[in-house]
């Protein structure tokens, strides 16, 4: 095929996928892809439920049906599309759909119990999972690790304060503390001990070998304070966690606008005595409608919930994509969407302000509604977004104060985490409680390469921190010249990322960074012509880059491919090709697979527009439509001194 027919056949692709892009939007203005997780949210929902004493036989059948839908041929649940079965998601399912009265012995449940009791059954399941089950009797307390809520007392500058844990981690802490002090025991109707292997619980070891083991130690002590804990430093405790939880909710009910701190903190309050139908818990049962879908399936009506909605780094990669497709800055599509982001702007200060004393208030969150926690990849992505739309004063305000904001986020090392500054206290993964996710912020290659390349985009690839943040990553380059994703998978996603940034602020595409990116990204193209990488990639290096080909990684691939200057290589051309042979007649692409990372190596999500707007961005560059590029980038001088 010759490079003028597969172009012109990349330029109707392109206008077919613009086409579909352009009839999602909301008459608001924003955009909104499904946020794909798994099982485990609507297990944890129907338990939540029985909890507060109000789920309903409706909800528990239609999430149910959802449920067995996702079982695999062995009886277990997956954490990703087509990946292997995990232990605590399994648990989690089984005991959900044996609340929804499945029988024990049907084939399907069987399936599932085997699975269990092989994988090491209840002892072997993660601290999450067993707490859910104490909240039932199911479990004992006392097995749990322990996490007073006198917690809430420590000082910023002491070890394990609430602010020493990323943000999605301190909301979730706080109302736990609250549980474990509470220890309540609501009635389940069903028992779990089949899934008991009677295996013990292993111990500390020597308290000197290792911080592990003397916080194993320190776990037992803090478990004796727990039966006879001081009254009055015990009740101020208690009352100080609550204030801190409600003075965190957000104004459509929800905590953070993600699942783990929502369900906590209801069930945090209902502990204490606040009934379901107070103000605060009647808000954040009312927000959590917005996180439920529904629609038919095969043995009728189904539902299952979203972690957490992603509508402004949606909406921001929309702006990008349509901008690099051609569209006009002041077509009402990227007006309204203009509009909309900047109405979103968060203008009040929030918790990264106990790090950073004197950020002024600036930056998007990732939500509709979560104005404690802007993030400053979203701010970034929404700048760049910006300057696709209609130029305006507002705009003009509105960036100069992200980047106001992004400046004082920096973190010491010249790079940036998503939500907090120096949030970097690496000692948490060692205590006992810490057994799933990612509990701290630290910076990421990803992000800052997001945010240098906004700052170059807006005529500062000079400044000082910039420059700083462009010696890092090169030093966070991979030996084999990728660049690790934190919040995508994954080394395609950090590569793709950070070879635009690197090359906007000035870095030469000879550089030997570049080249060896390209060369990485070379030896690791499908045969069929795509990019894939596995999300197990995270845990096992032999699927670093590797798997089947997605539409979300052959973008990111070709992006970097184009910013190196090899936009018109073989390597491009296949690439395109593959976008072109795989595009469905609606203008989209199939994409089961997951793509997006919440705590690598735990949690992952299929963003189900990263299929549409990634591809579209990749081939707007790639036939050079793109349009609204923002300031003139300045000639910046490489880290030799040499001229980039």
């Amino acid at each position: 095929m010759t490079r003028s027919t597969v172009t012109q056949r990349a330029n109707v692709a392109l206008d077919r996928a613009v086409e579909h892009l352009l009839s999602l939007q909301d008459a608001a203005g924003w955009w909104k892809g499904e946020l794909e997780t798994n099982v485990t949210m609507d297990a944890e929902d129907l338990l939540m439920r029985q909890f507060l004493g109000v789920r309903t036989k409706e909800q528990t059948e239609e999430s149910a049906r959802w449920i067995r839908s996702q079982q695999r041929a062995d009886g277990s649940w997956a954490n990703f599309y087509g990946g292997p079965g995990d232990l605590s998601t399994t648990v989690e399912a089984y005991v959900a759909l044996k609340l929804a009265g499945d029988d024990p012995d049907a084939p399907h449940m069987a399936l599932a119990r085997e699975f269990i009791r092989l994988s090491g059954g209840l002892e072997r399941s993660r601290v999450f999972t067993r707490i859910w089950l104490a909240l039932f009797g199911e479990w004992s307390w006392d097995d749990v690790p322990a996490l007073p809520p006198e917690l809430i007392f420590l000082p910023n500058w002491m070890p394990f304060n609430v602010y020493d844990w990323a943000c999605w981690a301190r909301q979730t802490i706080v109302p736990l503390t609250i549980l474990g002090a509470l220890r309540p025991q609501r009635e389940l109707g069903v028992s779990t001990a089949e899934l008991r292997t009677g295996a013990r619980q292993p111990g500390p070891g020597n308290p000197f070998t290792s911080w592990k083991n003397a916080f194993g130690w320190m776990d037992r002590i803090l478990h004796k304070y727990e039966r006879r804990p001081i009254g009055p430093l015990r009740r101020e405790a208690l009352r100080r966690a609550a204030e801190w939880i409600i003075a965190r909710q957000e104004k459509d009910g929800c905590w953070g606008g993600i699942q783990p701190p929502w369900v906590y903190s209801l069930m945090a309050l209902h502990a204490l005595g606040y009934p379901v139908d107070h103000p605060v818990l009647a808000s954040g049962l009312a927000g959590w409608e917005r996180f439920t879908i529904r629609e038919d399936g095969p043995d009728g009506p189904v539902r299952r919930i979203e972690a957490c909605q992603s509508p402004v780094w949606d909406t921001a990669l929309s702006l990008v994509a349509l901008g690099d497709a051609g569209l006009s800055g002041d077509e009402p599509a990227m007006v309204k969407a203009r509009d909309w982001l900047l109405g979103e702007e968060v203008r009040v200060r929030g918790d990264y302000a106990v790090r950073r004393p004197n950020a002024p208030a600036g930056g998007w969150a990732f939500e509709f509604d979560n104005d404690l926690y802007p993030d400053t990849d979203d701010t970034a992505e929404v700048v760049l977004g910006l300057r696709k739309a209609a130029p305006s004063p507002e705009v003009d305000a509105a960036v100069r104060r992200a980047i106001a904001w992004l400046r004082a986020m920096q973190s010491k090392n010249g790079a940036w985490g998503a939500f907090d500054a120096d949030n970097t206290r690496e000692l948490a993964y060692e205590l006992p409680f810490c057994d799933f996710g990612a509990v701290i912020d630290p910076p990421s290659a990803d992000v800052t390469a997001h945010i240098v390349e906004m700052f170059a985009h807006e005529g500062l690839a000079d400044d000082p921190a910039v420059r700083r943040a462009v010696q890092w990553l090169l030093k966070e380059q991979e030996p084999d010249g990728s660049w690790f994703g934190r919040w995508g998978a994954n080394y395609i996603y950090g590569t793709g990322a950070v070879v635009p940034a690197l090359v906007a602020a000035g870095v030469s595409p000879q550089h030997r960074a570049i080249v060896r990116a390209v060369q990485w990204l070379e030896e690791h193209q499908n045969a069929d012509g795509g990019w894939g990488e596995d999300m197990r990639s995270y845990v096992d290096p032999a699927y670093r880059g590797v798997g089947t080909s997605t539409a979300s990684q052959t973008a990111w691939a070709l992006l970097a491919l184009h910013a190196a200057g090899e936009g018109t290589s073989e390597a491009a051309m296949r690439g395109m090709c593959w976008l072109v042979d795989s595009q469905r007649e609606d203008g989209t692409w199939d994409e089961p697979q997951f793509t997006g990372t919440g705590f690598p190596g735990d949690f992952y999500i299929n963003y189900h527009l990263y299929r549409l707007v990634f591809p579209i961005t990749a081939l707007g560059r790639l036939l050079g439509r793109s349009t609204g590029e923002g300031k003139a980038r300045h000639s910046v001088r490489s880290l030799d001194g040499r001229q980039a």
